[in-house]
């Protein structure tokens, strides 16, 4: 099996808009990063333009919302790209680009070896983990006993 994650965020301007200018410019960087590093299996991807990552998959057809969705070989080589590489410095400026969501925006669940989610798939693993809390379909951080760095790297 290996690990499937989405993690949503909703932008406090559009994708254009200077306020959010250094993300956007950063986008290909840490992707390509995360694509690079140990144990990354497959990223969604958007239409492949330089500096939009997969910007363009809208989320209840709200252009500021982007979303990641990836498969890990393990939880261990998620953390590491999460909380031991350039990621965690853009991680700890998500404030500066993104709306503070008072609901649960990240999910991660384990599919077959090969699979590929789709968002539609990973939105509707959110939904459970967000009626239903940590469980074997969907489960945070806080719900799989091989993940540590979130406890000691992670927002309060």
């Amino acid at each position: 099996m290996q690990l499937a994650e989405l993690n949503i965020g909703r932008l406090v301007a559009p994708t254009d808009d200077p306020r959010v200018a250094e993300f956007m410019d950063n986008l290909d960087r840490i992707n390509g990063l995360g694509k690079r590093m140990p144990g990354f299996v497959w990223m969604m991807e958007g239409s492949g333009e330089p500096g939009t990552g997969n910007t363009e998959a809208k989320i209840d057809g709200n252009p500021q919302f982007v979303s990641n969705l990836t498969v890990w070989e393990s939880v261990e080589t998620l953390e590491n790209f999460v909380w031991n590489t350039v990621h965690k410095q853009f991680y700890d400026k998500r404030k500066e680009w993104f709306e503070v969501m008072g609901d649960m925006h990240f999910v991660m669940w384990w599919v077959e070896d090969g699979h590929r989610p789709t968002l539609d798939e990973a939105l509707t693993r959110l939904e459970h983990l967000k009626t239903h809390g940590n469980s074997a379909e969907a489960f945070g951080w806080d719900g799989i006993k091989e993940a540590h760095h979130w406890k000691d790297k992670a927002c309060a």
